[in-house]
């Protein structure tokens, strides 16, 4: 196995060329190494998939003909390994035809390329995939990390049917495309004008995950203006996109991947080989989307209570340094409670940790239904909360605490099985005067202490009462 420049495995750009014949090894080494790039260099596909493993390149380029291995042999290894399952991959073919293709795409390939390669063509499909593939980079953890923080992937999820667009220059020819690729696939393919594609009402009532447009759409780069504006909107933006060209015009429409566009497909392939791109491409993006799910389910787990499903004392806290901070700001004042269940050891001993946990929701729920909206209301310890009321006078800061202690003491709780249980809280109110000075975490820190300190007199005072701390030096 030959190798240049493995470098460290967590530096990015670096490219495996997996290649037997030394020129051609030698050649992509200078380009990729001129573009910015970290070359791997194999000579055979056992080297290869060895190097794919242990130096978790960020893109394979392939050659479709190797002495040891089939091309269908290489990319079934690459995908079946879970270390390189995701790493994209470029096959370089000097005899491209559309059978071969085929193979590759149904193998996993990414693209097949023609040799010789074009430059700006090569250099402009790696930074299109490097780009795509970079969100899964961006959370390097360990996978028992990724469990402990909720960032883990479950199962996949049942597959609906993908939704593709075609949007063409003219009816008949969107119609011929859709008949050509239907044979290939279980997908639902819609045929789209140009204003059809922008309106977020379609014909199925469903977005396009993929859309295949056609480059110039009656006017030059029309299409690749029509991706630009889709790849604006919300309704859309996520999804992927195909510019559709003829292969004169591959040159001049190159420019479609730097603007974002996951494949140029020419108009001579096949209808199977159309239908394959076009579920890659939607496989990519299931992807994308299964990927931000999870961050965003994992972001949520990150701040939020799972017993109660408030926001968690990390969150609590951090906001109430940004209520502090805006009030800076504006001048104007806020206030914080610390809300405490009386006696709630005793409901544990007595009834069960089950009970307990049902008292505690049941009082979050409380809590929650009679606050303002843009209120903070954060679990902050074991029967502990958190309420902050921003942009609030003393007068109505007062009469909420209130409200909030009478709702829990004057409807019993009632617990599984039918029988009720009274609950009562205690509450300590510290107030922030108007234009005084808040410095955002420092301030928060001084407020919540008195109201900490307010609450201690509530519950030394007979519990099922509101203290209001004294107004800060």
């Amino acid at each position: 196995m030959s190798n240049s420049n493995v470098g460290d495995s967590n530096m990015s750009g670096k490219i495996l060329i997996i290649d037997d014949v030394a020129t051609n090894r030698v050649v992509l080494r200078v380009k990729l190494s001129a573009a910015g790039y970290i070359p791997l260099l194999a000579s055979n596909g056992t080297d290869g998939l060895l190097l794919a493993q242990s130096a978790q390149p960020d893109l394979v380029l392939l050659d479709a003909v190797l002495p040891d291995m089939s091309l269908k042999q290489v990319l079934c290894a690459l995908r079946a390994n879970p270390k390189t399952a995701g790493i994209p991959v470029l096959v370089n073919s000097a005899a491209s035809t559309s059978a071969m293709r085929i193979q590759a795409f149904r193998e996993g390939a990414d693209d097949v390329l023609s040799k010789p390669l074009d430059d700006q063509t090569l250099l402009t499909r790696i930074r299109n995939l490097l780009r795509d593939d970079a969100d899964f980079r961006d959370i390097n953890v360990r996978p028992e990390e990724a469990i402990a923080l909720g960032f883990a992937e479950g199962p996949a999820a049942f597959q609906h049917v993908g939704q593709i667009a075609l949007v063409v220059s003219t009816p008949e020819s969107g119609l011929f495309l859709r008949r050509s690729v239907a044979a290939f696939t279980k997908n639902d393919i819609s045929v789209l004008t140009q204003e059809e594609a922008l309106s977020a009402a379609f014909k199925n009532g469903k977005t396009p995950d993929v859309y295949l447009i056609e480059a110039d759409l009656g006017q030059p780069a029309a299409g690749l203006r029509l991706m630009s504006e889709l790849m604006s909107r919300n309704n859309s933006r996520h999804a992927k996109f195909a510019i559709f060209t003829s292969e004169a015009r591959a040159r001049n429409v190159a420019v479609a991947f730097d603007l974002g566009a996951a494949d140029l497909i020419f108009d001579t392939i096949s209808g199977e080989e159309l239908a394959l791109r076009l579920s890659r491409l939607l496989t990519r993006k299931r992807r994308n989307d299964r990927h931000r799910i999870t961050v965003q389910d994992g972001l949520r787990m990150a701040v939020t209570d799972p017993l109660t499903g408030l926001h968690n004392r990390r969150f609590g806290l951090a906001h109430l340094g940004v209520i502090a901070h805006d009030a800076n700001i504006t001048g104007q004042s806020f206030a914080v409670m610390v809300v405490d269940i009386d006696r709630f050891k005793a409901v544990n001993d007595n009834w069960g940790h089950a009970v307990g946990d049902f008292v505690l929701r049941e009082v979050a729920s409380r809590l929650s239904l009679n606050i303002r909206h843009g209120d903070l209301l954060a679990r902050v310890g074991g029967e502990e909360f958190l309420v902050a009321l921003p942009a609030t006078s003393f007068a109505l800061a007062s009469g909420i605490a209130n409200r909030l202690r009478n709702e829990v003491e004057t409807h019993p709780i009632v617990i599984p099985g039918g029988q009720t249980l009274s609950v009562t809280v205690s509450i300590g109110l510290a107030f922030s005067p108007a234009h005084a000075e808040h410095d955002g975490a420092e301030a928060s820190y001084q407020i919540m202490e008195r109201a900490d300190k307010a609450l201690l007199t509530a519950k030394s005072s007979g519990r099922n009462q509101v203290t209001i701390a004294r107004t800060a030096a």
